[in-house]
Order: structure tokens, then sequence, then C-alpha cells
């Protein structure tokens, strides 16, 4: 069948051209990454970034042209058809949170608050389908799932200008422009050369956010942001000595992320069967474990953190971020630091951010 496909195709188009009539060109293609492609990751990584960005940044083909949108990292594409704003990664739950006890058996704050958990319309998989868009109607990949997720491509079928999102990562946008087909488009060499410029430009930019300086003052910043969303994946500073009783402020500092500083016993990257291991394969969705996502005191109570405190020593700042569609605590939060000791912060949500405190 495939070969008798081909052989008619071939018939057809010798007839046109036997003919004089013009034979109809197939539809173009380029492809956008989600993240950095390969090629540019390791770099930038090796630094201790990522960038929340698509790449390019921009797009720019001719109605009835596609766009292969390939999944390098843990990103969606948000086509928002009227929407102005991406969708929201977490949202509550129809259930109400019971029972949730800390380890000396006393029930936490948010018994009673919503269930949270991820958004289900961003847990839909498109990956590995083709869609059409025309600006009317969103059209959503949801989330990479699945073991090497295949690109989503769209057919961009109305000439206009579309922004979209991630809905993983606030202020990650992109930009796909649709113009006539007698219109100019770059060329594939020169968006080459828009992609590599990139590329250049979010590595001169990590490296810079590598050394950004520590804020003072008593207080952490729980990640970096620079131009071009490239995110610093670090406390700053990753250790502090403070005397007893100071109070120390947890701030988020990455525009494009979600983050927590959370204390207690176990290494949650290294040390799965830990506590705090438990509650960060509880963020794996779809619901969240609470004890992850929300503040481990009251809001507005600065806790005094002991190796007792909750029964064995656990603090945590809740989810921190600056996406106003999600954000469910400040984006910063503080601790009181009661007695001495070394005390490990982890992030539940990139367990391998790691910083420590020593309390004299």
């Amino acid at each position: 069948m495939r070969h008798r496909g081909m052989l008619a195709t071939c018939s057809a188009l010798a007839l046109a051209i036997g003919l004089g009539v013009p034979a109809v060109a197939s539809a173009a293609q380029k492809d956008v990454s989600l993240g950095p492609p390969k090629s540019a990751s390791k770099a930038i990584n090796a630094t201790g970034n990522d960038v929340n960005d698509f790449f390019p940044h921009k797009a720019t083909i001719h109605v009835g042209d596609k766009v292969r949108f390939v999944p390098n990292n843990f990103h969606t594409v948000d086509l928002p058809g009227h929407r102005s704003r991406k969708l929201p990664l977490i949202t509550p739950a129809a259930q109400t949170i019971t029972g949730v006890v800390d380890a000396a058996g006393a029930p936490f704050w948010f018994n009673g608050q919503p269930q949270l958990g991820f958004n289900r319309l961003v847990l839909t998989s498109a990956f590995g389908k083709s869609r059409s868009y025309t600006g009317a109607k969103a059209v959503l990949s949801g989330l990479p799932l699945g073991n090497k997720p295949k690109p989503m491509t769209v057919k961009f079928t109305k000439a206009g200008t579309y922004r979209y999102f991630c809905d993983v990562h606030p202020g990650m946008t992109g930009i796909v422009k649709v113009v006539s087909a007698s219109s100019k488009i770059p060329t594939a060499a020169q968006d080459r050369a828009t992609l590599r410029k990139q590329e250049a430009s979010t590595l001169k930019t990590a490296r810079a956010l590598a050394k950004t300086p520590a804020p003072g003052n008593n207080t952490v910043d729980v990640g970096a942001q620079g131009k071009g969303g490239t995110s610093f994946f670090a406390f700053i500073p990753s250790a502090l000595s403070v005397p007893r009783g100071t109070t120390v402020t947890f701030r988020m500092n990455a525009k494009s992320e979600i983050h927590t500083a959370t204390i207690g016993p176990g290494d949650p990257e290294k040390q799965p069967q830990s506590y705090l291991g438990q509650i960060e394969a509880g963020l794996q969705g779809p619901l969240l474990d609470p004890r992850g996502i929300f503040p481990s005191d009251p809001p507005g109570a600065i806790a005094a953190l002991t190796p007792t405190s909750h029964g064995n020593g656990f603090w945590n700042s809740g989810a921190l971020d600056l996406d106003p569609t999600t954000r469910t605590v400040p984006p910063s939060n503080a601790v009181n630091f009661a007695a001495p000791g070394t005390y490990q912060v982890f992030c539940m949500i990139h367990p391998f951010m790691h910083a420590t405190v020593t309390v004299t």
C-alpha cells in the first residue's frame, strides 16, 4: 500500500507538471524546544541554572504552516484562545484535608483547608498528537508525561501574532507570528542564528546568576531569576551561621518557579524513606501532600524551631511562588532558630537544592 501511494503521488505530480498546472506545496514546519535544546542545556545546567523559555522565543511562519513543540523539560504549551493568562498549575480539589498530624501526633493547622492538587487540564497530555489553532479555542499540550514523550504539532490556520504560555512556570511565554503566504519569513539559516544567539545569551546570564551575592540581614534567597527566564536553583547563601534566637527569612527570588524552604529529618533526594523524602514523594501529584505545600505553622506566625518542633524538628515555609494564579502563601516566610544546632534546609519541589543553617 505504501509503495502504491508513493507511485500515485509521483504520477499526479508528473501529470501536473506536464499539463503546466502548479503543484500544491506541502505545509512547512518549524521546531520550538520547550526549554533549552539538549545541545545547550548541558552547559547551562552545569552552572546550577535552567531556563524557563521557549527556544526560539519567537517563531514566524506562513498561514497553514506547523510548529512542532519539542518537550525537553517539565514544561507545557498553552495556546490560550481568548484567555489572557496561563492556567493555574495548582487548584483546590473537591475534598478537604482531614486527619493530618505531625510526628508528635498533633493535628496540623491546615486540617479543614481545601486539598490542593495539580490542575487536571495540565495533567491531560497532548504530546505526540496534532492540533490546529486559529486563536479562538485553546490548545493545551498538558505535561510531557511518560517515557520519552513525542512532540505536539500545531497547524496555524489564521494570520496573527499568538502568545502562548507554560502552565508550570509563570512568566514563561513564547510567540508564534503567522503571516500570509506572500510575506517573507526567516530562512532556516536565520532561524538557526537566532537560536544560537538566544542560547549564548542565556548561558551568559546563567554564569552571572551563579555568582549572585547573598542578601544579608539574616535573609536567605530561595532561587534567583535572570533575564530570558534563566533560573538559578540554590539557596543564597547556601551556608548561614546565626546565634540562637535569630529569625531568618526565606525569600522567594525566582519569578518563574515554585520552591519551599523545609527543615526536618532526612535528605529528600538521597533518603526517600525519610520523613522529608516521603513528603517530597507526596508532591508528585495528582493530589499534593499538604505537609509539603502548606506552611507547617499558621500563616503570620513565626515558629520557634527546635529539634523537637512538631515532634521531629519539622518546619516548612510552604510553597513559595510569585504567581498570582497559584500562590498559597506570601512569597516569603520566616522562622526563629530557638536552639543551637545544625539545620539542613531543602526545597521539597527541587530536592537537590540544599542549605545549612548553623545556630550557636
